[in-house]
């Protein structure tokens, strides 16, 4: 069943227009973007099964073409729209940071790694690299695994520091629980990193620890 078809109340596109795309759930906003269902499956059930086959819409977002292509009633077409807008939202928020310095829009910064690193299923060590203005060089998965001291070599994110000639680092990583409170491993983590870059002349600004409900700055806290 497509759009059209669905009740006028329950028409995604004409609640939108009337009261504004806050107003709108999840899964009316992704059935705007489906447009149709299936035989048996109206537009709004396709939205709803596909959010839950990928964990919500952090899930969606980090989805690949083989993940979409598993849900019934989704072909590449529909597929290939989702990951443009996936990866439309990802080089916004990139394009904020280059233009102006992070520590300006923080929530930016945190919205961006939420985007990179929420919804993965294991533990994923990043980096922004930033320029003298701390404006955005770019972004780099480094290391990957059971993030600790042992995992995480200071050695390679120096190199890669210099390597892209940045001023300042801001790490990050995910907690795949879901719960983005730091450990004790993460400040010991922390306080090595921090040491290292100063050798260097690079600043570490924050460790972001990413979960799916939202993210931890070390900065905000006041732990680096």
């Amino acid at each position: 069943m497509a759009l059209d078809h669905l009740p006028p109340d329950a028409r995604p596109r004409e609640k939108l227009l009337q009261r504004g795309p806050g107003a709108l759930s999840d899964a009316e906003l992704l059935a705007l973007l489906l447009r149709t269902g299936t035989p048996g499956c109206d537009v709004l059930q396709l939205a709803q099964r596909l959010l839950e086959t990928c964990g919500g819409v952090a899930g969606l977002l980090h989805a690949d073409a083989a993940q979409l292509g598993r849900v019934k009633g989704l072909g590449p077409a529909k597929s290939a729209e989702l990951l443009a807008v996936a990866e439309l939202a990802r080089r916004a928020l990139a394009a904020g940071l280059k233009e102006a310095p992070v520590f300006t829009a923080p929530q930016a910064v945190k919205d961006y790694l939420a985007l990179q690193l929420a919804a993965r299923e294991q533990e994923v060590f990043a980096a922004l690299f930033l320029d003298s203005q701390h404006r955005l060089l770019g972004f780099e998965e480094l290391f990957h695994g059971s993030i600790d001291q042992t995992s995480v070599h200071p050695r390679e994110l120096v190199k890669r520091a210099l390597a892209r000639n940045a001023a300042a680092l801001i790490v990050a990583h995910n907690h795949p629980s879901g719960v983005a409170e730091p450990s004790r491993a993460d400040e010991a983590l922390t306080a090595t990193l921090k040491t290292a870059l100063a050798l260097v002349d690079v600043r570490l600004l924050d460790h972001v620890v990413v979960g799916r409900g939202g993210c931890v700055s070390f900065a905000e806290r006041g732990l680096l």
